[in-house]
């Protein structure tokens, strides 16, 4: 035991040579201890649903717009709060459409930037400063670090943070400096992404949300029976190869294989084109919305998409049927 104490002090004064270092690393750590906890965002179920789940990260689950709210309160109006809020959602594809409508632009980007700098101090407010340094896109680091650590009620620096402003405006940089503020809102709502199973299967984009997961900044995964299920493909197990074809092909999603992965199904086509040649397959028609499926206890219910079902009257029970999210109920006929 003595001999482990002994090899783990080592380590540590490899780390901090000195007094100095390991009491400033030893306050540091106290001190951050005491800082409110960051958000922990917990997803699961993505089944390839990329762009549902893109917006979802972009938005935190709300925690942007609780973060506007949080900020403005009752000094501005929900429409302008909305319209902030899917700002920092979408900050390219919102000023396109402002500058259609917006007479002046200049005013706008400067009413903007203001509170979106707001936003961005709250969203901070719980980090250290190193750790907010750096989330910091590198282009505007600086500037952004100036304006989201001044402190409201000194005066003596206003004229120095407006012309920041100012010259951004001026200098034609209102819309790059807009959007590195919305990302850097987006990242520091969400310290952490929790995935907690299934990834792949029924949606088209599972290999773009693996891109996105790649470059998040921090992030764990629970792998599902359906990520693991490609595992086993990937890693050539012949069953679990024809199962990923399977779903893919049930969903109507093969251009994963193709376009996301890279592989050549022309063979898959020749042997399905030569096997099945006058054989109707209708064990193979492609999964789509209002699609009739019968439960096992013979309820019946009209298939969206995944998970997503229309819940209808049971010929038989008269029951319900209900799976994923309810939509209108729809009455079949007969």
């Amino acid at each position: 035991m003595k001999a482990l104490e002994e090899k783990y002090l080592e380590g540590l004064s490899e780390l901090f040579p000195s007094i100095a270092a390991a009491s400033t690393e030893i306050i540091n750590l106290q001190a951050i201890v005491n800082l409110p906890k960051g958000t922990e965002h917990f997803l699961t179920d993505i089944h390839g649903e990329y762009e549902a789940f893109a917006h979802v990260l972009k938005n935190g689950s709300g925690s942007v717009k609780r973060k506007v709210d949080d900020v403005f309160a009752n000094t501005m109006s929900s429409r302008d709060k909305q319209t902030l809020a899917t700002l920092i959602y979408y900050p390219r594809e919102k000023m396109e459409r402002i500058r259609e409508e917006e007479q002046n632009m200049d005013d706008w980007y400067k009413i903007m930037l203001y509170r979106l700098i707001e936003v961005a101090k709250r969203s901070a407010s719980k980090y250290t400063r190193s750790k907010v340094r750096k989330a910091l896109p590198k282009d505007f680091a600086y500037v952004i670090e100036e304006l989201i650590t001044e402190k409201s009620g000194m005066t003596d620096k206003e004229s120095y943070y407006n012309s920041i402003i100012s010259t951004i405006i001026q200098i034609g940089r209102a819309e790059e400096f807009i959007v590195a503020l919305c990302e850097l809102i987006q990242r520091l709502v969400v310290d952490h992404l929790h995935i907690v199973g299934d990834i792949y299967d029924r949606g088209p984009g599972p290999h773009l949300i693996m891109d996105k997961l790649m470059e998040y900044h921090s992030v764990d995964i629970q792998w599902g029976n359906h990520d693991i299920l490609w595992m086993g493909a990937a890693a050539g197990q012949k069953c679990c190869i024809a199962n990923v074809i399977r779903i893919c092909a049930r969903y109507g999603n093969l251009d994963i294989l193709e376009d996301g992965y890279g592989i050549n199904l022309l063979p898959l086509a020749t042997f399905a084109w030569k096997q099945y040649a006058k054989d109707p397959c209708e064990c193979f028609f492609i999964k789509r919305a209002g699609q009739l499926q019968t439960t096992g206890d013979g309820t019946e219910y009209e298939n969206a998409q995944g998970n997503f079902c229309y819940p209808v009257q049971s010929r038989r029970t008269g029951s319900r049927a209900l799976s994923g999210i309810w939509f209108p109920e729809k009455k079949l006929s007969g």
